[in-house]
């Protein structure tokens, strides 16, 4: 798989085969454009072959209408894309690349909440080593 090589207009095809599951290549080009026309469509259809030459994802052909299946998921595709980054970035260390993005917007109690759940099934800590900290 050539995930590195994904382009961002390539990413747009992507995140409409995860959103939509195994979308054909008009209902990609309705989500994408207002208007769907021979062009249009036929950008689609390039996008989507360049895709399945990358090996990101593959074509059902059971039907007369070709339907399209990720193979790599969003967060797998996210994975890679951050990992690159903090190796181009950051020398491969990711403190400085999540820091980073966690001081430079408002995280909501929502988020801030998912976070530290995230962080103690990484990290777990004993209870007692928790409250000693907090005092």
């Amino acid at each position: 798989m050539k995930l590195e090589q994904v382009t961002e207009t390539e990413l747009s095809i992507l995140q409409v085969i995860w959103e939509k599951g195994e979308p054909t290549s008009r209902e990609i080009a309705e989500v994408l454009y207002e208007e769907v026309n021979d062009p249009k469509l036929s950008s689609v259809q390039k996008l989507l072959e360049r895709l399945e030459a990358k090996g990101c994802i593959e074509r059902e052909r059971a039907q007369r209408s070709h339907r399209f299946r990720a193979l790599v998921s969003h967060d797998e595709f996210l994975s890679y894309r951050l990992r690159a980054l903090a190796d181009r970035l950051c020398g491969g260390s990711m403190a400085p690349l999540m820091s980073t993005l966690l001081q430079s917007k408002k995280i909501s109690k929502r988020e801030q909440k998912e976070l530290q759940e995230l962080i103690d099934q990484l990290w777990p800590v004993s209870q007692s080593s928790r409250r000693r900290k907090k005092r």
